[in-house]
């Protein structure tokens, strides 16, 4: 097993994103020298993880100069490549078009360097995001540092592998159908995705028929998600929800926790379901009231969130050229977009109705949270797979079979519109890390940071400087 990372004793150390903000505040390290550091570990894990889509070393370091204020000041990041940040292309990790250097920063990007995060460039992702593994035809997979072998999940693969490595602390992810959750599962990151409308999104995201796509971050720590949040919303507060404020410690009150190990027809394989008995066990273990609870999800769901996914590929095929330009070539599309765009002209009829019950699933997720203040469920079915498992040039059929096998929990919370966060709680026989998920009802995120910080503590997160003796 071939891990790679960059710690090492220069200006970042083993500092998560909060602990570099005291290290730069107290003249420890300055921003250039943190800034430098950063790249020189990008530059030296890279090759290895394959994670970076566009740098802007340049832009940083001009930045390091002069830093914007904010909390996060001088904290180097990156910014998934779906995203507009101004001065570079956005590309959605396809070849269909050539992107031109966006020319403003897109609503996400301005909230999110508002916080004074310095960021390096843009990281790969699926083409489009559809895929749980980013696996291009062209440029290759993005691996997993943990394992080199294995994919480093998707569609927020090249953040979650640059945290994990130890490039930057902290890096912008998003979340459509997992993609926070699923790549933070496989590279052993804390990843949550906000309550629908908690953060600010580009008018792409906010278009959508059905709002399932919900932006944030990949962290190393609790406190890091935590901090990021609190700082967000000074900048974009959501009057719709309630605030998640400054979280810092675990809360005393225990709490009802419902434990799902099957969800959407398909359940968790035997040695995931038994990691997430023996996360329900250390709940019970910390005071926590915690029983078996039944899926909330219809019989439907796997079916219609499939067939709603298919349309939005649609929609990128059918519009393309009109988006991109006369760059744009359908045939240079992965299959897998492909495949979702016939699935949903073939099944175009159905759609109304499909939306129509998935926006009913809302009615569902208030009624289990009226039982239970969290649901426990492993973030993904099965262990991680190896690069070449989730290939899209192996064909649209055996590529979503095996999609769907894997991907059975995270969907749910991008639905329903309530927030989820992935902790690397377990690790596997393999000796990778294997997420367990922890959802709440709308609005109750400041309830999972304070359940998180407290698991956090009672089992501390594996790291992959000390799994590898350095």
């Amino acid at each position: 097993m071939h891990r790679v990372h960059a710690f090492r004793d220069d200006a970042l150390a083993h500092h998560d994103a909060v602990g570099l903000v005291d290290a730069l505040r107290s003249g420890e390290v300055g921003t250039r020298e943190v800034v430098d550091a950063a790249i020189a570990r990008v530059e030296a894990v890279d090759p290895d993880l394959g994670a970076v889509a566009h740098r802007a070393f340049d832009r940083a370091r001009a930045e390091a100069r002069d830093p914007r204020g904010g909390y996060f000041a001088g904290v180097p990041t990156f910014v998934k490549d779906n995203v507009d940040v101004a001065g570079m292309p956005t590309q959605h990790g396809a070849d269909a078009f050539v992107a031109r250097p966006a020319r403003r920063d897109g609503d996400l990007a301005r909230m999110y360097l508002a916080t004074g995060l310095v960021p390096l460039g843009k990281t790969r992702l699926s083409e489009f995001g559809f895929s749980p593994a980013a696996e291009h035809p062209r440029q290759g997979p993005v691996r997993n540092p943990w394992s080199t072998d294995h994919t480093a999940g998707a569609s927020s693969a090249g953040s979650a592998a640059l945290v994990a490595a130890g490039a930057v602390p902290i890096a912008h992810a998003n979340d459509g159908g997992g993609s926070i959750r699923i790549p933070a599962a496989a590279c052993g990151l804390v990843g949550l995705k906000p309550t629908r409308g908690r953060l600010a999104q580009d008018a792409m995201h906010r278009s959508m028929p059905l709002r399932i796509v919900a932006d944030g971050v990949v962290t190393r720590s609790v406190r890091d998600t935590a901090a990021f949040l609190r700082e967000s919303e000074r900048v974009y507060r959501a009057l719709h929800l309630p605030p998640v404020g400054d979280v810092t410690r675990p809360a005393r009150r225990r709490l009802r926790v419902g434990v799902v190990t099957t969800n959407a027809g398909r359940t968790a394989s035997p040695e995931v379901a038994a990691l997430t008995r023996r996360t329900a066990d250390l709940l019970a273990g910390l005071g926590h009231a915690v029983e078996e609870a039944a899926s909330p999800a219809p019989a439907s769901f796997a079916d219609d969130f499939l067939l709603y996914w298919g349309s939005l590929a649609t929609a990128i095929v059918r519009t393309g050229r009109l988006t991109h330009g006369r760059s744009w070539d359908v045939e240079r599309c992965d299959p897998l977009t492909r495949g979702l765009d016939r699935l949903a002209t073939r099944q175009l009829h159905r759609l109304p109705g499909a939306v129509r019950r998935l926006r009913a699933t809302a009615r569902a997720a208030v009624a289990f949270h009226e039982r239970y203040d969290v649901v426990l469920s492993p973030t993904l079915a099965t262990t991680t797979p190896r690069v070449g498992h989730l290939d899209p040039a192996a064909g649209y059929e055996q590529t979503m079979a095996r999609v769907l096998d894997w991907v059975a929990f995270t969907p749910w919370q991008n639905v329903t519109g309530e927030p989820a966060v992935s902790l690397p709680l377990a690790t596997t026989a393999e000796g990778l890390p294997q997420g367990m998920m922890l959802g709440a009802g709308a609005g109750r995120e400041a309830l999972l940071l304070e359940l998180a910080l407290e698991l956090e503590q009672a089992v501390p997160f594996p790291r992959i400087a000390a799994a590898t003796g350095s």
